[in-house]
């Protein structure tokens, strides 16, 4: 999906959009960690490091939710958002690649 065709982004409260962010930062992350995908150790090794800081960014974020009487995920709309901001191919890239036959 090109980036114009992309739904547009639903409203979403500040808190909200900064879990969606910090989801798909750790989501990226991940991704560079992914050891199927990984190509090279010092790469990997800056990734785990920024991983440990924004697992505590996102952690923050949901307890600000929490402290703003935001205690419920509404799924569907930041399922909207992620699909929004490409959270698609994001997470593609903490899978395992199609094995190739060569």
């Amino acid at each position: 999906m090109r980036p114009q065709e992309r739904p547009p982004l639903p409203a979403l409260t500040r808190a909200e959009g900064a879990y969606v962010d910090g989801y798909l930062d750790i989501v990226d992350l991940v991704g560079r960690l992914n050891p199927a995908r990984a190509t090279h150790t010092y790469g990997a090794m800056r990734a785990a490091q920024a991983l440990a800081r924004q697992a505590v960014v996102l952690r923050d974020a949901l307890t600000l939710m929490h402290r703003w009487g935001e205690h419920e995920i509404h799924d569907r709309t930041l399922a909207r958002a992620l699909r929004a901001l490409d959270g698609e191919r994001r997470t593609g890239r903490v899978t395992l690649p199609q094995d190739r036959l060569e």
